[in-house]
């Protein structure tokens, strides 16, 4: 598991950048970009790392089931996941 902190870091960043999103667009079709540099860091979704959404680990992520591969592995073997199946030749 993730620390606690980690998470809401993203979460924060997330929102961040939610926030900032339509005036980072506005900023970049003006060509502005002294204007794009004052706005905040986390304002860029750039900066926003993929977790897993269940332990939040930041490595091993799987974008298209949205968790981590540890977690696929186990939700997988329990049948949690419809579709699919362990390999088998």
């Amino acid at each position: 598991m993730a620390k606690e902190s980690m998470k809401a870091r993203e979460v924060k960043r997330a929102k961040t950048v939610a926030k900032y999103a339509a005036k980072r667009k506005a900023l970049k079709e003006e060509g502005n970009y002294e204007a794009l540099q004052k706005l905040p860091r986390n304002a860029s979704p750039i900066r926003m790392h993929n977790r897993c959404k269940l332990t939040g680990r930041p490595k091993g992520y799987m974008r298209q089931f949205g968790i981590s591969r540890v977690m696929f592995r186990e939700m997988a073997n329990k049948g949690l996941i419809p579709g699919v199946t362990k390999a088998s030749w």
